[in-house]
């Protein structure tokens, strides 16, 4: 008899949890899904009910040069933020990793630092920073803040993949005559592929949809696409708005999906190629 009640409560637990987590869920996803549906809305009101269906905000956004200009400035700022950090994050997980040297462990806390500070507190020292050093705000002093945000968890992302390698490889390769250099070209970087591209991509979905940070770092006359969006709503919330806002959304989920299909795939077509090099 006991045992059936705790049975019955473990069954009520679970489909309590369960009912609770869909609630979150829907918390927290039905604005997205609410911007994405208004942005088709052809009423230039946003709001329900749906007046009929139109792409005529996505034209509208085509035209717009403000819009076109943030988007280039975001682009470029990510894909720039992404190809540095990713170059930055090897060297350092590889030297946290396979080498011992003095200050180690200060050395990795100063560079996963920047993930454990709020970013509107990071954003705001480094401007009072800048400000007492008489320095101007740069497309570039942009550029380098958004690395810095970045930079912690592409090393956090490679450094657990170097983590799980052994060194046997490593070794057998110098052991049969090959420089560092190409043993880490030709082994170990091969074997870090999954985790590099995971890094880059995180690193360029940072930089891309990064907020707080920019609206204290941006020059004068530059915006991003969040600072955008953002100014756009000091005016009004139009169907245009819900339709950048969709494509912010387009940007940052499915490309880090399209790269994880991608990988996916080369992974499975380089097995696929091993087997049946091993059976012929």
């Amino acid at each position: 008899m006991t045992a059936l009640r705790h049975d019955r409560q473990g069954i009520w637990a679970w489909r309590i949890t369960g009912l609770v987590t869909l609630l979150v869920y829907i918390f927290l996803f039905a604005p997205i899904v609410a911007t994405v549906v208004l942005s088709f809305n052809a009423s230039m009101f946003g709001g329900f009910p749906l007046t009929g269906f139109s792409l005529q905000w996505y034209a509208k956004l085509m035209t717009n040069e403000p819009v076109l200009a943030a988007f280039r400035t975001s682009m470029w700022i990510a894909l720039v933020t992404a190809a540095v950090t990713t170059l930055l994050g090897i060297m350092v997980a590889f030297a946290l990793v396979r080498f011992q040297f003095p200050g180690k462990q200060t050395f990795g806390t100063l560079v996963i630092l920047p993930a454990l500070v709020p970013e509107t507190i990071l954003g705001v020292g480094l401007l009072v920073l800048i400000k007492a050093v008489d320095q101007p705000r740069t497309i570039w002093l942009l550029l380098l803040g958004h690395i810095l945000l970045a930079l912690p968890y592409v090393v956090l992302v490679v450094q657990a993949r170097m983590i799980g390698i052994s060194r046997t490889y490593e070794e057998a390769a110098l052991s049969l005559g090959a420089a560092r250099i190409a043993t880490f070209r030709e082994v170990t970087l091969p074997l870090l592929i999954p985790a590099v591209a995971a890094g880059m991509l995180l690193a360029f979905t940072i930089s891309f949809d990064n907020t707080s940070a920019s609206l204290f770092w941006r020059p004068a006359g530059v915006e991003t696409m969040p600072t955008q969006i953002l100014s756009m709503l000091k005016i009004s919330i139009s169907p245009e708005v819900n339709a950048l806002g969709t494509v912010m959304i387009l940007v940052t989920v499915g490309i880090p999906l399209i790269g994880g299909l991608i990988l996916q795939s080369l992974t499975q077509l380089r097995k696929r190629v091993g087997r049946k090099g091993s059976a012929a």
